[in-house]
């Protein structure tokens, strides 16, 4: 280090859900969305490196920090609205809003339509960029519009879903630094009826047929229990919610080579074992009966079945795959980043090794890589 150089002294641990990674040179908390914009400009214009850090649960820091300012989305706003657009209510919610804080708020105003979502860790702003999903629902299933703020030009603007190239776990937010969301807005369903009910899991516990609509308090409160039965709502006291949720996607195999895959899946687990697959992507052309579909797989399932259990690799370990779930990497508490991300190179390695299929992680990583 020369003598102009500053050390970096301000701790990112704590911003993140799987509170690892070294500090960054300064920590600056926005609270609203004036301040987001002013302090990413001044920023901008002296040329510091910026990190934007809504909730932390979706970001994976390396050891060595983050030699920058890491911005803080902490703004709070919540606003219910219905608009000329087909007459719909809609949600306005900053960047910073907890989204469990948001999907609360709307079924309590007397809303559904995020209740399918509900315990999944991070901000509102995070949402769009990454397509989060689960329980059959998608934020693209929902979306009405973001607002972001363009950092070359300096100005905010709302765009629309269209625009976002929302694909499975990403769209063109994801893994650039041009445009910061400062805000969201969500559709919501009168009455507080939920989403449609397709994930066959959730339809079982809430007692109805896949499809059906039930109240969006009882889908919520159905939803959080799944999720606590895996790990996945935060808990300071729970080391198998240190993580950043899922570290893999469901791999996505294109339908031409599906067969061969499945193939070599079922020599690996046995025949007569029913593997987890379902059509991912559009559907083929009527007009092309023979056209193969895209072929969705199970992280964990294949996770497992290349032999990494729940709590692998052992009970001592730094870090170990949750003990609820196979998708989530877990810090014990005393790990270090790089720890990490051995742990997620052997498993993405082995599953490789065993079923030629690749694992593509879900997290945004900053100064370290898988």
């Amino acid at each position: 280090m020369t003598d102009t150089q500053t050390p970096l002294s301000a701790p990112l641990a704590e911003l993140t859900t799987l509170r690892l990674g070294g500090p960054a040179r300064e920590i600056v908390r926005c609270p609203d969305t004036r301040s987001i914009v002013e302090t990413i400009q001044e920023l901008d214009e002296r040329s510091e490196p910026v990190l934007v850090i809504g909730g932390g649960s979706n970001l994976v820091i390396g050891d060595a920090g983050f030699d920058g300012t890491a911005v803080v989305l902490a703004s709070s706003r919540i606003e219910f609205g219905s608009g000329r657009e087909s007459g719909r209510s809609h949600v306005v919610a900053d960047a910073g809003v907890g989204w469990d804080d948001l999907v609360a708020a709307t079924v309590e105003a007397g809303f559904g339509g995020l209740e399918c979502l509900s315990g999944i860790p991070g901000a509102a702003g995070a949402t769009p960029v990454q397509n989060v999903g689960a329980y059959g629902v998608e934020v693209a299933d929902i979306l009405r519009s973001v607002q972001v703020l363009d950092r070359r030009s300096g100005n905010l603007r709302w765009v629309s879903p269209t625009e976002l190239g929302l694909g499975y776990r990403t769209s063109n937010l994801k893994h650039r630094n041009d445009f910061v969301v400062v805000a969201v807005s969500f559709w919501l369903n009168e009455d507080r009826a939920s989403q449609p009910i397709r994930y066959r899991e959730l339809a079982t516990t809430v007692g109805v047929e896949p499809g059906d609509r039930v109240d969006a308090a009882a889908a919520r409160e159905a939803v959080l229990g799944l999720r606590r039965g895996k790990g996945m709502v935060l808990d300071a006291d729970d080391f198998d919610t240190w993580s950043a949720g899922s570290f893999f996607t469901n791999p996505i195999v294109d339908g031409g080579d599906a067969p061969a895959v499945l193939e070599r899946i079922a020599a690996r687990v046995g025949a007569d074992v029913a593997i987890p697959s379902y059509p991912a992507g559009p559907q083929p052309n009527p007009s092309d009966a023979d056209a193969p579909t895209a072929v969705k797989l199970s992280a964990g399932w294949l996770i497992e079945r290349a032999g990494f259990g729940r709590g692998y690799p052992s009970a001592d370990a730094p870090v170990r795959l949750s003990t609820k779930h196979t998708l989530a990497l877990t810090n014990r508490g005393s790990a270090t980043t790089e720890q990490l991300l051995t742990l997620a190179r052997e498993v993405r390695d082995g599953v490789l090794d065993a079923f030629g299929v690749t694992l593509r992680p879900e997290p945004v990583f900053v100064n370290c890589a898988l």
